[in-house]
């Protein structure tokens, strides 16, 4: 038999506490060689883009296959969002796929649970910090509730080009957190907090990075193609670098790909993967003036880990629905 969960069933067991612990497991068996994680696989159909994420987690016996349909004609001839996501979990000791899932949320979750993490690792410790989110879409969200279980905040602030999507954002975050959430009227109000979440769509840097103070932490989430950025040379160069993957920055992160063919910084200024500082193989923070920087592309990893999570969690809670295929 095979358990379906839907999008519902899904946000009804996943929280970010957990998804932290389980990508934090995730990233630690891939420095440790116990992660088996091929390259993304894509078909390019004639109206959209067709991803296939393949990843298998020795320890934590999670196997998964996210597949990942970017169709953007879909909301005007559909009726459906552009993305579209779905997660295949199989037992690892027979292969049969013993739950197929919405990849929605839990990628959203597990996107931020990464930034989570990297924030408990790489920020600084001391309490009462405070968050700036770029960006207040569903990711803008899901950083700043994993940015939140990793610190004792005493407040953020937001800036998103549309200030209504900015005053939602602070209104839900704020009763979902209880914490206070201001509205910044211009990005650069934003670096003078202590830990920076970029959430955008946007191409092109988002603020000078010349102006970002001693100590923060920057989580570089949104972009993710090569000719993409939303962070200058100027930080790039000041901060010490961790990536979830160094093959994927060097191959899908503008964010690092561009200040190197400009010449501002060489590939050596790459620090670590994310794995190396959760085991402490490399220290990224060593006093409390560094600023660091942790850039997330997404990794398959991610997802097979968050689905075990999501598959253990509804078998235990009796939801979804069981059918033979």
């Amino acid at each position: 038999m095979t358990l379906i969960l839907n999008r519902k069933d899904v946000m009804s067991v996943l929280d970010m506490k957990d998804c932290m612990i389980a990508v934090e497991s995730a990233f630690t068996e891939l420095v440790n060689g116990t992660a088996v994680m091929p390259l993304r696989l894509n078909i390019k159909p004639d109206d959209g883009l067709a991803l296939y994420m393949p990843a298998y987690l020795k320890e934590m016996g999670a196997l998964a296959c996210k597949v990942v349909t970017v169709y953007k004609n879909n909301p005007t001839k559909y009726n459906k969002p552009t993305t579209i996501g779905k997660v295949l979990l199989q037992d690892p000791a027979t292969g049969d796929v013993i739950c197929i899932m919405d990849g929605g949320y839990l990628t959203a979750v597990r996107t931020g649970a990464a930034s989570g993490v990297a924030t408990k690792y790489m920020a600084r410790k001391d309490e009462n910090q405070k968050a700036g989110i770029f960006g207040a879409g569903v990711q803008a969200k899901m950083q700043l509730w994993a940015v939140a279980e990793a610190r004792k905040l005493s407040g953020a602030m937001v800036y998103d080009v549309i200030p209504e999507n900015a005053k939602k954002f602070a209104e839900e975050m704020s009763a979902k957190l209880k914490i206070e959430i201001t509205v910044a009227e211009k990005p650069e109000m934003l670096l003078n907090t202590d830990i920076i979440c970029t959430a955008t769509s946007a191409s092109n840097p988002i603020f000078n990075g010349k102006d970002v103070k001693e100590g923060t932490h920057i989580n570089g989430i949104g972009s993710h193609t090569p000719s993409q950025r939303e962070l200058d040379s100027v930080i790039v160069k000041r901060s010490v670098f961790v990536g979830d993957s160094k093959e994927a920055c060097f191959s899908e992160a503008g964010d690092i790909m561009i200040p190197i063919s400009e010449g501002a910084i060489t590939k050596d200024h790459f620090f670590a993967e994310l794995g190396e500082v959760i085991t402490g193989k490399k220290v990224a923070r060593k006093n409390e003036k560094d600023i660091t920087l942790f850039k997330s592309n997404g990794l398959a990893i991610q997802d097979a880990a968050t689905a075990k999570l999501i598959y253990e969690k509804a078998v235990k809670a009796g939801i979804g629905v069981k059918v033979e295929i």
